[in-house]
């Protein structure tokens, strides 16, 4: 009978490092209230608040970039337009517009995150294992 003589082989890896950061360091992990937003939300309404701002801001948008852009600024051409367009069409140009907006917005604060949490001297306490 032969034996392998690679049968009773163990490998034994070493521990894998913690991460240096701490779970506050980090963007994706920070507490977010709706008095961190620049909206007005009563307390015990703010559910109610939150639907009238979906519905609302992005129509306005929408209307926004249908008068200025599309319409360019003139009255007459904005009504006529206005008169074609249904509600649900004037909401979703809205909505795009005020989601590209938010994902910029977020992409900013990432970036001012990371620059401002180097500065804070997170390289320092880099090790090499």
């Amino acid at each position: 009978m032969q034996h392998n003589k690679f049968e009773h082989t163990h490998v034994a890896y070493a521990p894998k490092p913690k991460p240096l950061k701490n779970e506050s360091d980090k963007f994706a992990q920070q507490q977010i209230t709706f008095d961190d937003a620049p909206l007005f939300f009563p307390a015990g309404f703010e559910k109610l608040f939150l639907l009238i701002y979906f519905i609302t801001l992005p129509y306005i948008a929408g209307l926004m970039f249908l008068f200025f852009y599309v319409g360019k600024g003139k009255t007459e051409l904005f009504l006529s337009l206005n008169e074609d367009s249904s509600f649900i069409l004037t909401w979703a140009i809205g909505y795009e517009i005020l989601a590209g907006l938010a994902l910029l917005y977020i992409v900013k604060l990432a970036i001012s995150f990371s620059i401002n949490n180097t500065k804070r001297g997170a390289r320092k306490n880099f090790k090499r294992p």
